[in-house]
């Protein structure tokens, strides 16, 4: 593989990152990977990743469709933890009338959701134990405020999108650093076009050095390069003062 671009995406991040340490400051980063139900050779290449930097990777999970497979494969690794992704993965809303695809958009009844999202978050409490934590990842990042305001009722006490929706009523762990270029084959957005996400990012927390920094990944939709630009950013970030890597739970408890 070329540089194509890694050199100056390296030294854009870094000067971000000096600025911080040089103030004695860190950001906090996390990882959330998506659609996880089942072993695959793509989700040994993610975990090995996580392995070789000591980052946790946190796997949002189908419930209805997490395999005892999944749970026993990662019962013994030291850098994974689950989250809750929606319940089937299913899109609700009418693409014919021009809706965004969610699962839990407005068009769900709010107490047949909350009563599916509680036999899901049951459902990944019985397959992978403490390894759980209960945050939940709406399908598609998008979730109707109704069903945000009552997902404790569900035994879920935080949430998890990317990039601006906030559900206000409970805690929320954002990602924002998303390398896959979903309208153009799934394939790696570029290291200059993840230098400017991450310029974009790192420059908001000069002013608020605390906030989380989510990156966020698809192990199943990923290409080669996807994965590369995982292993050489984390291998940059984790070397360096101005970042510490967190674990989700710790990020929740946090809040």
């Amino acid at each position: 593989m070329t540089d194509d671009g890694f050199s100056d995406f390296r030294a854009q991040l870094e000067a971000h990152l000096d600025w911080f340490a040089e103030r004695g400051l860190s950001v906090p980063v996390w990882w959330r990977d998506d659609d996880a139900v089942e072993p695959t050779p793509a989700l040994d290449r993610l975990i090995a990743i996580a392995n070789t930097h000591d980052i946790e990777v946190s796997l949002a999970v189908i419930p209805r469709e997490a395999t005892e497979a999944l749970a026993e494969r990662i019962a013994n690794e030291p850098f994974v933890a689950v989250l809750q992704h929606g319940y089937e993965h299913r899109n609700h809303q009418d693409k014919a009338r021009g809706e965004k695809a969610a699962e839990f958009g407005s068009r769900r009844d709010a107490d047949e959701a909350i009563r599916l999202l509680k036999g899901g978050c049951e459902r990944l409490t019985a397959l992978f134990g403490p390894r759980f934590v209960p945050v939940f990842v709406p399908p598609w990042n998008r979730l109707s405020p109704q069903i945000a305001r009552r997902l404790p009722e569900a035994g879920l006490v935080a949430s998890s999108t990317f990039t601006q929706f906030h559900p206000r009523a409970l805690p929320y762990l954002q990602t924002h650093i998303d390398m896959i270029k979903w309208k153009k084959d799934r394939r790696f957005i570029g290291w200059r076009s993840a230098a400017l996400r991450f310029d974009y990012q790192l420059a908001r927390r000069r002013t608020n050095a605390n906030e989380p920094l989510g990156i966020l990944s698809h192990h199943l939709a990923q290409n080669d390069a996807c994965f590369d630009f995982l292993d050489k950013t984390f291998e940059i970030l984790r070397a360096h003062p101005g970042a510490r890597f967190l674990r989700a739970g710790a990020l929740l408890a946090a809040r």
